[in-house]
């Protein structure tokens, strides 16, 4: 689903991934996206940060919310599959390849991404506070001097 936001993110210039920062899963699905988003293209934020929050509230989402990661391109974002496919595409490799995967269906495909969102933590763990990144990928990650 994509909507409009508005403008409290203008000044990143890149798409923005809003993630739950103390859930195992997404903090590996971070770590992959790192590591096969060659050209640095995307900027990461857990939900759970100050920083995170604001863009929640700058989108007209709800600032307790950690079910759903959450894309921001322009002035635009997706939550659920229609965000893991349109991350995809800034992948490098095969991976680049997931957005065409829209054909099956959004109900189908959201189905399927809630069953593993409800059940992340007792099947991948969570852990205490949000992920700190390390020094050599600190640059990607945003802070709150940066909206």
């Amino acid at each position: 689903m994509s909507n409009s936001g508005s403008d409290a993110h203008k000044d990143i210039d890149a798409p923005i991934v809003l993630f739950d920062g103390v859930c195992n899963l997404c903090n590996g699905f971070v770590q992959f996206l790192i590591e096969n988003d060659e050209d640095a293209n995307l900027r990461f934020a857990s939900l759970q940060s100050e920083v995170g929050q604001e863009l929640l509230r700058s989108i007209d989402l709800p600032d307790d919310k950690n079910d759903s990661i959450v894309l921001i391109e322009d002035e635009t974002y997706y939550e659920k599959s229609d965000a893991a496919l349109a991350i995809a595409g800034y992948l490098d490799g095969l991976y680049g390849h997931a957005p065409y995967l829209r054909f099956i269906p959004q109900s189908i495909r959201d189905r399927v991404y809630m069953l593993v969102a409800n059940n992340r933590y007792s099947i991948f763990g969570k852990q205490d506070r949000c992920m700190m990144p390390t020094p050599d990928r600190q640059g990607r990650f945003l802070s709150s001097s940066d909206i």
